[in-house]
């Protein structure tokens, strides 16, 4: 294709990407930069038959006029960025310097609101995504081997978490493991505790939040290594099975290469999805065992009213961050692959 004609035909799609995409970004981290105004205070004294007696009050004319010669707030650079909600330079410095021993400065550490979310997001996006893309794969598998009649059942089946709403699906899964649910009930039972309960320790939250993780994405994976599958070529299995390879041979060297473009493109797609996990920590009420970093942008928005101030904003810009380091090493593998069958 000419420069001249790609050009025009990549113009919609770039110009629709710099639009809702580049430009919101760019937004978003200039408003990161600014904080809320503090309001202007009028120390007045008023006096009497007993004395002189100070009072302070808010100058709301003058806080209105203020900001509204200055909409974006104050100029707070990137002090917002490293303040305690966020990096907390100050205070993982505080932690290494009074410590003596590196078990007590990770309990400090990760008591830190940003550094709680960012081990949680990265655990939930490290553990989910690798199970799905397996469990993904060996479900197709199996129901391709299926007889035909089973098939379109053993599909419809298989689509029913991916098109439950995800914040329904959390929620029926967090009914379900209450004390009355089916499952939390079954698990005092079964080890005789009325008091044992998947929401009270930290370790079964997240295990119960990954468990939904997988149940819920585990359909965009199947249906996109079944289609794969469909395209595989019935005279290379053919031929692997002339020259004595067994399944798993052929499944590991002829049907494993020639999904790996799908598994590239599944994993780009889980990683996004699970770095930005959010509906089943509010479904579940986790904030207290778990937080993620959608989770607290969420939050400061709700805490402050606007979305203009910095602290959501800085939240956001590191989501970004870490969406983008953790893509990097999955686009260098499909760029590589793309130049070498290219040559």
């Amino acid at each position: 294709m000419k420069h001249r004609t790609f050009f025009w035909f990549i113009l919609p799609t770039l110009s629709a990407m710099i639009l809702f995409i580049a430009l919101p970004i760019v937004s978003v981290f200039v408003q990161s930069l600014f904080v809320a105004h503090e309001q202007v205070l009028v120390v007045s004294e008023s006096c009497g038959p007993f004395g002189c007696t100070e009072t302070t009050s808010i100058d709301t004319e003058a806080t209105a006029k203020l900001r509204e010669d200055q909409p974006l707030g104050q100029f707070n650079g990137l002090g917002t960025y490293t303040n305690r909600s966020h990096l907390a330079f100050a205070e993982v410095g505080e932690a290494w310097r009074t410590t003596e021993s590196f078990g007590e400065f990770w309990d400090q550490v990760i008591n830190l609101p940003f550094y709680r979310a960012l081990i949680f997001t990265l655990t939930y996006t490290a553990v989910v995504t690798p199970l799905v893309l397996v469990l993904g794969l060996a479900i197709a598998v199996g129901v391709n081997n299926l007889p035909r009649l089973l098939k379109g059942p053993s599909i419809f089946v298989s689509l029913l978490p991916f098109l439950v709403t995800p914040l329904v699906g959390s929620l029926i899964l967090f009914w379900m493991t209450d004390g009355d649910g089916v499952i939390g009930a079954t698990i005092q039972i079964l080890f005789d505790d009325p008091s044992l309960s998947l929401k009270a320790s930290t370790t079964l939250t997240w295990i119960v939040l990954m468990v939904y993780g997988v149940w819920h994405t585990l359909p965009f994976s199947f249906i996109t290594f079944y289609a794969g599958l469909q395209t595989v070529s019935k005279d290379t299995m053919e031929a692997a099975m002339i020259d004595g390879a067994t399944k798993w041979q052929r499944m590991i060297h002829v049907v494993v290469p020639h999904l790996m473009p799908l598994v590239s493109f599944v994993t780009l797609m889980l990683l996004m999805d699970n770095f930005r996990v959010f509906e089943p920590i509010v479904s579940f009420r986790a904030e207290a065992h778990a937080t993620s970093l959608s989770w607290i942008i969420y939050n400061d928005l709700r805490e402050s009213g606007n979305p203009l101030y910095g602290s959501a904003g800085a939240t956001s810009m590191m989501t970004v961050i870490g969406v983008v380091i953790l893509l990097t090493p999955v686009l260098i593998r499909t760029w590589r692959d793309f130049n070498r069958k290219a040559h």
